[in-house]
């Protein structure tokens, strides 16, 4: 991706977003936390243009995403009188958040083979 321009993610980048939408995280917040993997920070604004998503979109995503504590926020004073610009960075690498994916997916699997087994029981008595 070309950082200073916030242009498309890019095919690997895209790729990234497919699977973590595949194993159960939801599209948007997927693109943000891709996006944000590859920046030091990023502002409301550059995120909405960096992911093609809309202001409410990106807001909803950086809900789930703080949720987690995947992203730090700060805020930064603008030079107009205004709100101030909120500014993101990712707080875990995208490896450390596969690692946690990987273990609540592996603790699901084996709640739902525990529950067949528990079926099964129930079938055979």
């Amino acid at each position: 991706m070309d950082n200073g321009n916030f242009g498309t993610l890019t095919p690997k980048q895209e790729e990234l977003v497919s699977l973590l939408n595949g194993i159960g995280m939801k599209r948007n917040v997927a693109k943000v936390l891709v996006f944000l993997s590859e920046l030091p920070e990023a502002s409301s604004r550059e995120i909405e243009r960096g992911t093609d998503l809309r202001q409410p979109e990106v807001s909803i995503a950086m809900r789930d995403l703080k949720e987690h504590e995947w992203v730090n926020c700060r805020e930064s004073k603008t030079e107009n009188k205004g709100r101030p610009v909120k500014i993101y960075s990712i707080a875990l690498g995208l490896a450390e958040i596969t690692n946690i994916l990987e273990e609540k997916k592996r603790q699901e699997a084996e709640s739902q083979i525990s529950m067949i087994n528990r079926m099964r029981e129930c079938i055979e008595s």
